[in-house]
C-alpha cells in the first residue's frame, strides 16, 4: 500500500494531455510547464509531438511499465512533468499513476480524449455511446455490448484493430453494422472512413484510430442479454451446467457488488462466474475446476461471452483454494459434498460475504440441511419442469430438484 499525501500538499507532478496537433493545442501555462521540466516523461511519440518546447531530460517509458512508475515516484518533490494521450484519467496514465502519489502532489491538465473527438466528429452525445478500451485487450470486450441500436466507441490497439473487430462482427451477426474508423485525430493525418464490417477492406489505417459501430444485428446474431439467466444454449458444456433459472437465480443470491471477487467452485462450464463478471465490469471471478476439459471449456466459454479475464484455477477444492485471494462471494456448484470444501469455503469468505451452495444430490443436501440447522442462513427448494412431448401431445417433464442454501458471514 501506498501512502498517499494530502491535497494540502505542493503539487510537484505534472500531467499534460497532448493531441495530435502539437503545442498548437496547448495553453500557455502548458507550454510554460513543458519547458521549464527538469524531467518530461512520455512516449516516443510525445516527445517528438512537444519537440520544440522540451528543454529537459527526456525520458522515454520502459518495460516493464512498473519501472518508470518507480523512477516518477523517486522524483517526489522535485518538478516532473508526464506527458499523455488526450485525457490521462480516461484509460490513461493518470489512473495508474494515482494508485501510488497522492492527488495533492499532482496537477493535471487534460486534452479532449479519443472518445471526445470521435463523438465530436460523429455528432454523437458522447453519454449515450458505450466508449471501451480495446488497446491492448482482448476484442471480445466488446462483445457485451452489441445491441442492435447501440453505438460504439473502441479505442484499438493498432492498425490492424478495426479489421479485427470487423471479422469478429461478421462472424457472428453483425456484419451489416456501420463502422467508421478515425484516424490520427485532432492532427494533420487526420482522416475519417466508413464501411459496414462484412464490406470492411481498409487499408493503410493509422496506428492511432479509434473505431466507432452503428450495431445492426441480423436474425441469428448472438446477443447477450442483460438479464441474469443466459440461454444454456450460449455456453458450450457437457451437461454440467447451472440451468438457466437456476442461475438467475443464484446470481440474485450472490448479489454482486462493484468490485467484488466470486469464487466459482466446481464451475463446470464457468456459467455462473461469467454472469457474475457481465453484470458490471468491476466485478472479478475465479473459477475453480479440477477437470482440464471443462476448464479449458469455460475459458472458451468466457472469451465468447466477453468476459475473457475470468480467471482459471485448474484443481480441486479445497486445495486448489489455498492462496487464492480472499472471495466477497463464493458460489459451491460442484465438488461441495467433497470433504472439507464446505468449510475451507467458509473459512475464506470476507466477513459480511456471501455463499451460495446448490445441491442436486441428496449427499450434499443433507450437508446443506446440516450447516442451515447449525449457522442458519435461508434455505431454499427450486423446482423447475419444462413442456416436453409425450408421445403426439406434450407434458410437463421436471428437471432434478435444487436446494440451494444462502449463508451470509458476520462482520467481525
Amino acid at each position: 500500500m501506498s501512502d498517499l499525501p494530502s491535497r494540502s500538499e505542493k503539487p510537484w507532478l505534472i500531467i499534460i494531455g497532448t493531441g495530435e496537433d502539437g503545442p498548437d493545442g496547448l495553453g500557455e501555462e502548458a507550454k510554460r510547464l513543458i519547458t521549464g521540466a527538469p524531467v518530461v516523461y512520455g512516449g516516443a511519440r510525445h516527445h517528438a509531438l512537444m519537440d520544440g518546447l522540451i528543454s529537459g531530460e527526456r525520458r522515454v517509458w520502459q518495460s516493464p511499465f512498473e519501472r518508470s512508475v518507480e523512477d516518477i515516484v523517486a522524483h517526489r518533490g522535485t518538478p516532473v512533468v508526464v506527458l499523455a494521450s488526450g485525457d490521462p484519467f480516461l484509460y490513461g496514465i493518470g489512473a495508474t499513476l494515482s494508485r501510488r502519489i497522492g492527488t495533492g502532489e499532482m496537477r493535471v491538465i487534460p486534452a479532449p480524449s479519443a472518445f471526445s473527438l470521435a463523438a465530436s466528429r460523429l455528432g454523437w452525445p458522447l453519454q449515450d455511446a458505450a466508449a471501451i478500451s480495446l488497446h491492448g485487450r482482448p476484442v471480445e470486450l466488446i462483445l457485451p455490448h452489441l445491441h442492435d441500436g447501440r453505438r460504439i466507441i473502441a479505442l484499438t490497439s493498432d492498425e490492424n484493430g478495426p479489421a479485427a473487430i470487423a471479422a469478429l462482427l461478421t462472424g457472428i451477426g453483425f456484419g451489416r453494422s456501420r463502422m467508421t474508423v478515425l484516424e490520427a485525430l485532432g492532427g494533420e493525418r487526420e482522416r475519417v472512413r466508413t464501411v459496414t464490417a462484412t464490406e470492411f477492406a481498409l487499408e493503410r489505417i493509422d496506428p492511432l484510430n479509434v473505431c466507432a459501430i452503428e450495431v445492426v444485428a441480423d436474425k441469428a446474431a448472438r446477443i447477450i442479454s442483460f438479464a441474469s439467466g443466459l440461454d444454456d444454449a450460449l455456453f458450450e458444456h457437457d451437461g454440467q451446467i447451472t440451468k438457466r433459472e437456476i442461475r438467475a437465480v443464484t446470481l440474485s443470491a450472490l448479489a454482486p457488488r462493484h468490485g467484488e471477487l466470486l469464487w466459482d467452485i466446481g464451475a463446470g462450464s464457468g456459467s455462473v462466474g461469467i454472469e457474475w463478471m457481465l453484470c458490471d465490469p468491476s466485478l472479478k471471478a475465479i473459477a475453480i475446476e479440477q477437470s482440464p476439459e471443462r476448464a479449458a471449456r469455460a475459458a472458451r466459454n468466457a472469451t465468447a461471452l466477453g468476459v475473457p479475464h475470468l480467471a482459471l484455477v485448474e484443481g480441486a477444492a479445497p486445495a486448489a483454494l489455498a492462496g487464492l485471494p480472499e472471495p466477497d462471494a463464493i458460489f459451491i456448484g460442484g465438488g461441495g459434498s467433497e470433504p472439507g470444501v464446505l468449510e475451507a469455503a467458509i473459512a475464506a469468505l470476507k466477513p459480511g460475504g456471501r455463499l451460495v451452495a446448490n445441491a442436486v444430490t441428496l449427499e450434499m443436501e443433507a450437508l446443506l440441511l446440516s450447516e442451515y440447522a447449525k449457522r442458519g442462513g435461508s434455505l431454499t427448494r427450486l423446482d423447475i419442469s419444462r413442456a416436453a412431448a409425450v408421445g403426439t401431445m406434450s407434458g410437463w417433464r421436471p428437471a432434478m430438484p435444487v436446494t440451494q442454501w444462502r449463508w451470509i458471514k458476520d462482520q467481525e
